[in-house]
């Protein structure tokens, strides 16, 4: 293989072409969660196909339930590693439309306040996100007439929608799937100019309790004091979920949940992070939870139990004197490092059903269950992907965690043993699902270089 400069020149020298075809690609309403969409999103399938084909991929429009999948294959003669690529070509609406300042899928380059930006709905999230990796393939094979390591494309168009049809499609061609890594563009960086792996998502456990005492509503002037309220039992039941010190008190909770590792809290702390600004531009000045953790340790590195609903007796408009039957709350527990979902939902319905007084009954459902995934700092893809990145921005780059959970990245680890790097190029202010969302047009040309300068070092993996 030639000097990745090279490569790295066709990139540059491709930019106008990148940029006009990533214009065809948002001019496409891909909105995968209305149904009077549904021709955009198979034709916005049919476009990546159709790209991909054009640089020699074997690949292929795949039917599901719902939306189509895109896979595709290129498999060096020689290659010694095989990279699976996931993202996605559905876009969320666009509303509300008054506020966009352009259509929003007439893509146009603007001037930000860091230079030019690519303005369309899907332009981050994530039509702009997956090609920087394309147009990266394209430069190799235009260039060396080959990758430098085998890759299969998996992008899907329900992503924005709950992926309903992944996880069966997954399920049902694990097998042509399976590669040595996954590589996951949906991410972003820490600034501008410090690129990031996301090496920490938190899992999940969903909860649905409702608290039950009398068998009907009942009129509070009829029976306002012996009669047991729930709402009143479901509220002293949550008040219970956390200690004086903000720490979650279900038995066993924090088992599987351990420290940072001191170069990785060395390097949060460096980091300079404003939690004050953070908190401020959601309207709060207080930070909650445990105490004495920052609040990039709380988002990235603890667990949570957080209360996202309550609801019970008389809500509409007015006033009604009712004491209510049932009362009802939705809670939702986020995992890190080893916690085991199951024992945590077990441990949970046991703590509350300990403490129900008598003439109360609880009633439990299940909203879903994911473990957290961690990558090991010390995995040989991960130092060359970092120095990859190192190379392209001259900056060592920050291995961040992230408070939400990307199921599909579970799979990957639980069913195929395949970690995951999580490596994307957009910024905290794109608006992503909101008007004028906007890609940096620096995001756009540094991260399909950064992608070809991965994928030259993954082939070093031995």
């Amino acid at each position: 293989m030639s000097d990745i400069n090279d490569v790295l020149a066709r990139i540059d020298g491709n930019l106008d072409a990148s940029l006009k075809r990533l214009s065809e690609f948002l001019a496409i309403p891909s909105i995968s969660t209305d149904s009077a969409f549904k021709a955009e999103c198979r034709r916005a399938a049919q476009w990546a196909a159709d790209e991909l084909s054009a640089i020699g991929f074997e690949a292929r429009v795949a039917d599901t339930q719902g939306h189509p999948m895109v896979v595709a294959h290129r498999k060096p003669k020689g290659a010694t590693r095989h990279v699976l690529f996931y993202g996605h070509y559905d876009v969320q609406p666009p509303d509300p439309l008054d506020l966009w300042t352009t259509p929003p899928f007439e893509a146009r380059l603007q001037d930000g306040p860091r230079g030019k930006q690519i303005v369309a709905r899907g332009s981050s999230d994530d039509k702009g996100q997956l090609l920087t990796f394309i147009e990266a393939a394209r430069a190799f094979i235009e260039t060396e007439g080959e990758l430098p390591v085998a890759v299969t494309v998996l992008l899907e168009g329900e992503e924005e929608s709950g992926s309903p049809s992944l996880k069966p499609f997954f399920d049902a061609n694990k097998d042509e799937l399976k590669a040595d890594l996954a590589l996951v563009c949906d991410t972003g960086m820490w600034d501008a100019t410090t690129p990031a792996v996301t090496t920490r998502l938190r899992g999940l456990v969903g909860e649905e309790i409702t608290v039950t005492t009398a068998g009907r509503d009942l009129h509070s002037g009829m029976y306002g004091g012996p009669a047991l309220n729930p709402i009143k039992v479901l509220a002293n039941l949550i008040a219970t979920l956390h200690d004086t010190d903000g720490r979650v008190a279900v038995p066993g909770f924090y088992d599987g949940v351990e420290e940072l590792p001191d170069a990785i809290a060395t390097q949060w702390r460096g980091l300079g992070f404003d939690e004050k600004g953070f908190l401020g531009e959601a309207g709060l000045s207080v930070a909650s939870g445990e105490q004495n953790r920052s609040v990039l340790e709380k988002i990235w590195a603890r667990p949570t139990c957080e209360i996202n609903g309550v609801f019970g007796g008389y809500t509409g408009e007015g006033f009604k004197t009712v004491i209510p039957a049932g009362a009802s709350a939705k809670i939702s527990f986020r995992l890190v490092g080893k916690q085991d979902p199951l024992k945590i939902r077990n441990a949970f319905r046991t703590y509350l059903t300990e403490k129900l007084p008598a003439g109360a009954k609880i009633a439990f459902h299940d909203h879903g269950a994911s473990a957290a995934l961690e990558l090991s700092a010390d995995s040989p893809a991960l130092a060359l992907a970092a120095r990859g990145l190192q190379d392209e921005w001259d900056k060592e780059p920050l291995l961040m965690g992230s408070g939400g959970s990307i199921p599909i990245v579970g799979a990957f680890k639980r069913e195929l043993g395949m970690d995951t790097l999580l490596i994307g190029f957009a910024l905290d202010d794109d608006r992503i699902h909101s008007p004028n969302e906007k890609y940096e047009l620096s995001s756009f040309h540094k991260g399909t270089r950064s992608w070809a300068r991965i994928l030259a070092r993954l082939a070093e993996w031995r």
